[in-house]
């Protein structure tokens, strides 16, 4: 059970970290799709603003994804809105430093923003949309989560970590319909990389960053029922950068 092909036909998803970038891109393309959608943030005057601006189609909740109590309220706004059939885990932190020299408490940050964050929203969502009968999540992952990336060893582990856990809640929730995917950006033109080197490199077959709408699109794909016989599944948007060496 889930939303059509065509359309998310009136059904709730709800987001994490959806105050800007990819995750209010994703939000704005799920209602564009006819569906409606809670947007979680701990950055609340943003998350509102992306509420605001999506009109009754959207609410805006406050949401720190290592907080259980946040997510079950998250949830319970989201059942007030309507029925609950899908959940996008999009929050995410950056961390930089080798194996060597990352600060273990930064690195540890990264873990549990990332990783138990993901965790923590499949443990709350899952029952709702068990008792709707099946729904679909969606875990973002990252292109770390498939290749190492040099001076990101937290990073690196979480996105990993999202992976695994994606393929063990395919396996754990697929009795009640439930689908769990992880998609995999590149290098994607949003807040998250002001301030990182920008370069695109050499193996990267398109020759620009990709945008957040282009992450969007599969996002909507893995929540509608088009992609009903993919779970457990990874879907990259990248640009062709892990496909292999290009040099042209």
């Amino acid at each position: 059970m889930g939303f059509t092909p065509d359309t998310l036909d009136g059904g709730v998803v709800l987001i994490s970290g959806g105050a800007r970038g990819m995750g209010a891109a994703h939000a704005r393309a799920i209602v564009d799709a006819g569906g409606r959608v809670v947007v979680g943030d701990i950055d609340v005057d943003g998350v509102r603003s992306v509420a605001d601006s999506l009109g009754d189609a959207a609410r805006a909740v406050e949401l720190d994804v290592t907080d259980e109590s946040h997510w079950a309220r998250a949830v319970a706004e989201a059942a007030d809105l309507g029925p609950v059939h899908g959940l996008v885990n999009n929050a995410g932190i950056f961390g930089t430093g080798s194996v060597l020299d990352a600060e273990l408490d930064d690195f540890q940050a990264v873990q549990r923003v990332n990783v138990d964050g993901t965790l923590l929203g499949i443990r709350a969502v899952a029952p709702v949309l068990r008792d709707a009968g099946g729904g679909s999540i969606v875990n973002v992952s990252s292109i770390a989560g498939l290749i190492g990336i040099h001076d990101r060893a937290a990073y690196v582990t979480a996105k990993w970590a999202v992976r695994g856990l994606t393929h063990a809640a395919a396996i754990d929730l697929g009795e009640w319909h439930i689908r769990v995917n992880s998609i995999h950006p590149g290098r994607i033109a949003t807040p998250f990389i002001d301030g990182l080197d920008s370069q695109i490199l050499p193996n990267q077959i398109i020759k620009e960053p990709g945008q957040a709408e282009d992450v969007s699109a599969l996002v909507v794909f893995l929540l509608s029922d088009a992609s009903r016989f993919s779970t457990g599944s990874e879907f990259i948007a990248d640009g062709g950068r892990f496909v292999g060496e290009y040099r042209r």
